[in-house]
């Protein structure tokens, strides 16, 4: 008897196993991540542990020298939605990027300090979309949005992720349907001749936890592959619209000179 059942608990730890690593989302079969011992999305990688951010209302005020790049009434500086897109994505001071459509900045930025908060549904959906944005840099290094408090997908493409390449340190996901925050410290890559020379760094504190600590850029972002070398110094700010409803709000940028 004792051993039918060591024999029975073996099978079901065996089981549960499998299943464990069936159900964790991510490949076995994309390109290892230069200098890592870890694939591009790696089903492997280890999560991110979970904290509780801090409390209170973000809406943190911009400081004199910000340019403000949304206000809660107009999107006059970005591009990529007609008119009649902006006005109707823009409700009691935040606009809706599935409405919107995808969005850049007029204009172009190099050493910034950004900031900006956004928010995705309560309603739930399958995982891969499930308030799937992003935060783009340069127009190419984006830093992820999705919901990441009751689901999750491979490390490197969790909120917080510098996509396809860094995984955020700690996850402090606030619940879907309430407003959460990037502050995003970024300094430029030098290119020379075309070619880079310096990579990007980027720190990142999300919902006031640093979740990025200097962490290099390896080039533009990409899904399964590898990135990208980067070949600009500046480039726009993009919002990316995934065909998943992500709310914005009071975005605003610093420029800086980190040279």
């Amino acid at each position: 008897m004792n051993r039918i059942l060591l024999l029975l608990f073996f099978v079901l730890f065996i089981s549960s196993s499998l299943f464990a690593q069936e159900d964790r989302p991510g490949y076995t079969d994309t390109p290892l991540i230069p200098g890592s011992q870890w694939r591009v999305h790696d089903k492997a990688r280890p999560q991110p542990g979970k904290v509780t951010p801090g409390q209170g209302d973000l809406l943190q005020q911009p400081p004199s020298d910000a340019i403000i790049l949304f206000d809660g009434s107009s999107l006059d500086r970005w591009s990529g939605a007609d008119e009649a897109k902006k006005r109707e994505g823009i409700t009691n001071g935040a606009f809706n990027i599935i409405v919107t459509g995808q969005l850049t900045t007029l204009e172009e930025f190099g050493d910034c300090q950004l900031h900006i908060e956004w928010m995705t549904s309560e309603e739930k959906q399958d995982r891969m979309n499930w308030g799937n944005s992003g935060v783009f840099l340069l127009g190419c290094i984006e830093v992820q949005i999705l919901e990441s408090h009751d689901s999750f997908i491979y490390a490197d493409g969790n909120a917080g992720a510098i996509y396809g390449q860094h995984p955020p340190l700690v996850n402090p996901a606030r619940r879907p349907g309430q407003w959460q925050s990037f502050d995003i410290i970024f300094t430029a890559p030098k290119i020379e001749n075309g070619k880079q020379v310096r990579p990007a760094c980027l720190t990142v504190f999300y919902n006031g936890v640093l979740v990025q600590n200097h962490s290099e850029a390896l080039g533009k972002s990409t899904h399964r592959e590898v990135p990208i070398p980067l070949d600009v110094e500046k480039g726009p700010i993009m919002l990316q619209d995934h065909g998943s409803t992500v709310l914005f709000r009071n975005i605003w940028i610093r420029r800086l000179d980190m040279n």
